[in-house]
């Protein structure tokens, strides 16, 4: 779930057309007390300057010399509960897989099962001091890391090979920064205002954005074609083989704005419909890809009035799903002082739905309880209905940690799990805690505007990375999954860890009796042993299978008292029970964020 306020150029310019893009950013947008005399400095710089060449490379040479001189790097604390969070070399070619507990079955599809997640260069994540304050990476931040599992069978058809690669998401920041062999983009999300407003300015003199491109969070197909993606950039393609990255996919240069990162297939036509958000103007576009991913064949701004930091977006068969939430990125507030990222429960919460190739007029707003959603599980119509269904907390892990000098892990640890109950609405339970995610459903009525919203489920386990069946995507599903929180587990380290999986039957009622409210769905738990957690769960649909929960949970696991990675395989017919393999991984593979499998077959 990378993200940055995106000020970018599509390519690096140099120095002097940097200074033009700030001064024309910076002078009519967002003019404070504090800077108004360096604005005035950038006034009566030309608007062209021609140089020679070797001018040109001594200013750069002197701007990095300044940045060295003021800001000091160091690395961030890593607890011994976060060892699993901390990056891993590339192994620079594909082992073979050797140890299996249990037999992949015969009927599993062959493909390649991917991650994504963050793998930051240099060791870990950074923070910086100047006389300016302090600035530090977010834990969601780090350079993209594809972790690839790849299932073949022989010419026979009757012989496993599995076989386990990873490798960076090779960005154009990437590349530029293993150049140097050493942390050059200053941190610009957390930290004190007038210390991310300096990196902002340095960054975007430099090297022509205010912040990496990452990559790090999902992977897509489209059209045959794979893609590696963060929201705040656009995507990469890469090969799904070697896991080289092979470019930007801007639709043949229609689309030049970030990505979200989880666009989704239109069910029927086969299009993708995507959305993509900025902190200036327009905050939210929508667009529409064609089935063969050539052409951009519809987009539009939806005139919001704020940045909403929104990650996934619906689709039902003739309609677009937009969640427009309280967490917004505000560059204007930060330049008052106050935090880039901020969580608003007081401010308004909506989702809007709007016909495939609507306009903003078109979109029919509906208000609801203010919330954080990231994560959408499904949407579809049913009757005058448009049902969307997602995993909701009260707040987000996400947003104004503001002091820099505060650990990290007791601001989201305090909040995973608070010492008495959070008081709210007596129709919502009074268990849930800020970030306690539950698996939530919204009912929107479109001919009557009427919004029924309730939970789905109790509070024995938190809720996080929805999936389910791909080919129910946008209609009507009884089925879903989802990662289950471990509370002491990332309490104890600041960080989520997921403990477990769950499965949601939406067409059933739990009747156990330690539910303390009536209504919710029916839940079974797939508990990991010891201190195992997962990261990038998927699942995979078995091939001709004629009921919808036909098929697998693939997902990586590390198992911390060992120190050994693996990746289980789970027959969700058989959900609680023990999984069918278990494949030990020949290194370590660190947490991560989305996975998908995707079917393709490899001897051929």
């Amino acid at each position: 779930m990378a993200f940055h306020v995106n000020c970018s150029v599509q390519s690096r310019p140099s120095l002097f057309k940097n200074i033009d893009r700030l001064k024309i950013r910076f002078s009519s947008s967002y003019k404070i007390l504090w800077m108004q005399p360096l604005l005035k400095e950038w006034q009566k710089l030309p608007m062209q300057l021609d140089v020679s060449e070797s001018i040109r490379n001594a200013s750069v040479k002197l701007l990095d010399a300044f940045v060295d001189s003021l800001f000091q790097f160091s690395d961030q604390l890593v607890l011994p509960s976060q060892s699993n969070f901390a990056p891993v070399d590339e192994l620079n070619e594909a082992l073979t897989i050797t140890s299996i507990e249990g037999k992949v079955p015969h009927d599993f599809p062959e493909g390649v099962y991917i991650r994504n997640g963050p793998n930051p260069l240099f060791g870990g994540l950074k923070s910086t001091a100047s006389i300016f304050g302090k600035t530090g990476h977010i834990w969601i931040e780090g350079e993209g890391m594809l972790h690839a599992l790849c299932f073949d069978k022989d010419s026979n058809g009757e012989t496993w090979r599995v076989s386990y690669n990873n490798r960076h998401v090779e960005t154009e920041t990437y590349k530029l920064e293993k150049q140097r062999d050493k942390p050059s983009f200053l941190p610009a999300v957390e930290g004190h205002p007038p210390a991310i407003l300096v990196a902002y300015l340095l960054n975007m003199l430099r090297f022509g954005k205010v912040n990496k491109d990452l990559s790090n969070t999902n992977v897509f197909e489209h059209s045959g074609k794979f893609y590696s993606i963060a929201e705040h950039h656009i995507p990469q393609e890469i090969d799904i083989f070697s896991l080289q990255t092979l470019g930007d996919w801007d639709i043949n240069g229609t689309w030049h704005r970030p990505f979200n990162s989880h666009p989704k297939r239109a069910p029927g036509t086969g299009e993708l419909v995507v959305f993509g958000v900025d902190a200036m103007k327009p905050f939210m576009e929508v667009g529409v890809v064609s089935a063969d991913g050539k052409r951009l064949v519809h987009k539009v701004d939806l005139n919001f009035n704020r940045c909403t930091l929104s990650h996934d977006m619906g689709v039902t068969e003739r309609y677009n799903v937009i969640i427009d939430f309280p967490l917004t990125i505000d560059i204007h507030r930060l330049m008052k002082g106050g935090p880039l990222i901020k969580f608003d429960k007081e401010d308004y919460a909506r989702i809007g739905v709007m016909p495939r190739y609507g306009d903003a007029d078109s979109v029919r707003w509906f208000e609801v309880e203010p919330n954080c959603t990231f994560h959408i599980l499904n949407c579809f119509e049913e009757g005058d209905e448009v049902v969307v269904r997602g995993c909701r907390s009260l707040e987000s892990v996400i947003s104004e940690s503001c002091d820099m000098d505060l650990d990290k892990s007791e601001w989201v640890s305090g909040r995973l799990r608070s010492k008495g109950p959070i008081q709210q609405d007596a129709k919502y339970s009074t268990k849930d805690e800020l970030l306690f995610s539950r698996s939530y459903e919204w009912r929107l009525n479109m001919e009557t505007g009427e919004v029924k919203e309730r939970n789905l489920t109790g509070t024995p386990f938190a809720m996080e990375f929805p999936m389910i069946n791909p080919n129910f995507n946008g209609v009507k599903n009884k089925f879903g999954y989802t990662q289950t929180v471990h509370d002491s587990a990332s309490a104890s380290s600041g960080m989520p860890k997921f403990g477990g999986l769950a499965k949601l039957y939406f067409e059933e009622t739990d009747n156990k009796e330690w539910e303390e409210s009536e209504g919710h769905i029916k839940v079974e738990h797939h508990e990991f042993e010891g201190n195992t957690f997962c990261t990038g769960a998927a699942f995979v649909p078995k091939e001709g299978g004629r009921e919808e929960d036909d098929g697998w949970i693939i997902t990586f696991v590390h198992d911390e008292d060992t120190n050994t990675s693996k990746v289980y395989i789970i027959d969700t017919k058989n959900f609680t029970s023990e999984p069918v393999a278990k494949i030990t991984l020949p290194c370590r593979v660190p947490y991560g964020f989305h996975g998908a499998f995707m079917p393709t077959p490899l001897h051929n």
